[in-house]
């Protein structure tokens, strides 16, 4: 498979997630203090920094794999989508939250011909705008509620496990060794 051919898309729901530690990448959501969030994000983002270096970061291991390139590309949007989900939380009643495919995403968004030096710092970036908004949830707010169109139903508090999941599983994805959490 040639480099920006799709995959396969992941059409599983990983909410189960919050009920329980995932068997892949050893998150347990109930070991994750939510105050804790924002060091937890920047920890996991310091596991990034050598994912974009080296001219290979753009080849994909296999023909079912993204390329540390791509994972680092969709872990940026996913820092970006969260962060704009749990604003709408904070500042609206009960969001509904903007479908987002994010097999489309990197398709039409090229992320396979991305330059890993910018991505790296666009990561970075939205990873530090994601954390502050958790280091700024008050105690009364982190029951605040938002769904996906397919009825999922987050509070602050567990979009924030999710969410920080999903970034610990991605960097697991491509360095096994390092999840970028405690």
């Amino acid at each position: 498979m040639a480099i920006g051919e799709p995959l396969q898309p992941d059409t599983k729901d990983w909410t189960w997630v919050l009920e329980q530690p995932c068997p892949e990448c050893g998150f347990d959501p109930a070991a994750i203090d939510v105050t804790e969030l924002p060091a937890l994000i920047h920890q996991n983002t310091r596991g990034w920094y050598d994912a974009l270096d080296g001219a290979d970061a753009g080849i994909r291991p296999d023909s079912r794999t993204w390329s540390r390139l791509e994972y680092a590309c969709h872990v940026r949007d996913v820092h970006r989508i969260f962060g704009g989900r749990v604003r709408l939380m904070l500042e609206n009643d009960d969001p509904l939250f903007a479908n987002w495919d994010q097999d489309v995403t990197a398709i039409e968004d090229r992320y396979d011909e991305q330059d890993p030096s910018v991505v790296a710092v666009e990561l970075v970036e939205a990873a530090a705008d994601t954390a502050g908004l958790f280091a700024v949830v008050r105690e009364d707010q982190w029951a605040r509620t938002g769904r996906r169109s397919n009825g999922s139903f987050f509070t602050v508090d567990s979009i924030g496990r999710y969410y920080l999941h999903d970034v610990v599983h991605h960097l697991h994805d491509i360095a096994p060794e390092s999840t970028g959490t405690p």
